[in-house]
């Protein structure tokens, strides 16, 4: 029997609940497929300072280092606010990221039949949107230096080298190859040198893809173009801050943040995530969706374990229960035929993938 060693970060506010759902469906899929997951837990964000005084100890990066694959649920939380740069929840993520090489994250977005409704925006612009935002994650301006704050004047730095764009654009058009073909380049070539310097590789880079269509678009105007027209994107690339910003952006298509898978990857072990945050203020009451979640630990075993069965197992799962009309509270007054909490979403989709 195969086996896999996974390294489990829940992390704060509703993290815990998320992930343990993503597991109970992670252990449903290996029962029907055959093949074993070890899962070793770790601390990182407000709970690994509470308990260590450091977001993220020695010990976790190792564990990461060592598995096959990270699943991650979220960290942050108000109580935290207040602590320095270096201490915060969210200092412990980045130097994760740095430390496992993991520059390109992936954000799928989808728009569910079954929720068209749910979102804010017109169904006849959302239908049939499948996009995927390839964002550069361990430079540009989160990550350069120097940087400085005096209490009169603050500055940050963006950053970029050659090698990082060659190959965070790399893994755009590889992953365009795969889908429709056609890679947006987003930056800010009219402003910015870095952008200018951006915009330049990844036509070189372009070259090596002759089957894929590239095109670029300012950010001012492809945070517009998302909104107007989504479906005319394929595959989104772009830098560290505008990726955070358009992924978010592009998220609400679906209708909740809830839904919302990531892969985060470029060294030799990938973090999977939701994209959503920690949510202190409902952590606890058993309310949180945990679809994006599932949906990561699909994608999990999709990308790094190579169990695409197993994946397209939990995918259909999901389909089939927001087509019967389960819900979480987030998504209730949309054609919920029965509004359910997070324990019981995860029990629906595992008992599908058993009676499968």
């Amino acid at each position: 029997m195969k086996t896999y060693n996974i390294a489990v970060i829940k992390g704060d506010g509703i993290g815990p609940e998320i992930v343990n759902e993503a597991i109970k469906v992670l252990n449903a899929v290996c029962r029907v497929e055959n093949f074993k997951l070890n899962y070793k837990e770790y601390l990182m964000g407000g709970c690994a300072y509470e308990a260590f005084g450091n977001p993220i100890p020695d010990d976790t990066i190792e564990g990461s280092k060592d598995s096959d694959a990270v699943l991650f649920g979220s960290i942050g939380g108000y109580k935290w606010d207040n602590l320095p740069r270096e201490l915060r929840p969210e200092s412990g993520l980045l130097r994760l990221r740095k430390e496992l090489g993991l520059f390109a994250n992936l954000r799928p977005v989808a728009v569910f039949d079954e929720l068209i409704d749910a979102s804010s925006m017109k169904p006849e612009v959302i239908k049939d949107v499948d996009l995927l935002v390839v964002r550069e994650l361990t430079g540009g301006i989160y990550f350069g230096e120097p940087r400085e704050n005096d209490g009169q004047t603050a500055y940050n730095t963006m950053i970029y080298t050659k090698d990082e764009i060659i190959r965070i654009a790399k893994v755009a058009f590889e992953s365009a190859m795969k889908r429709k073909k056609r890679v947006c380049s987003v930056d800010k070539a009219n402003v910015l040198d870095v952008s200018r310097l951006w915009r330049a590789i990844v036509e070189e880079v372009a070259l090596e893809y002759p089957e894929v269509e590239l095109s670029h678009m300012f950010v001012d105007n492809a945070a517009m173009q998302l909104v107007r027209d989504p479906k005319q994107f394929d595959v989104i690339l772009t830098g560290n801050i505008f990726g955070d910003i358009l992924s978010d952006e592009a998220s609400m298509m679906s209708g909740s943040i809830g839904l919302l898978p990531s892969s985060s990857m470029g060294g030799d072990v990938a973090l999977y995530e939701p994209i959503h945050g920690s949510a202190p203020d409902i952590a606890g009451q058993g309310i949180a969706n945990p679809i994006a979640t599932i949906l990561s630990a699909s994608m999990m075993l999709r990308y790094s374990l190579g169990e695409g069965k197993a994946a397209d197992r939990i995918d259909d799962a999901v389909k089939s229960l927001l087509l019967e009309g389960y819900r979480t509270p987030d998504l209730a007054k949309y054609d919920a035929k029965k509004v359910c909490s997070t324990s019981e979403i995860g029990t629906i989709i595992s008992d599908k993938i058993l009676k499968a």
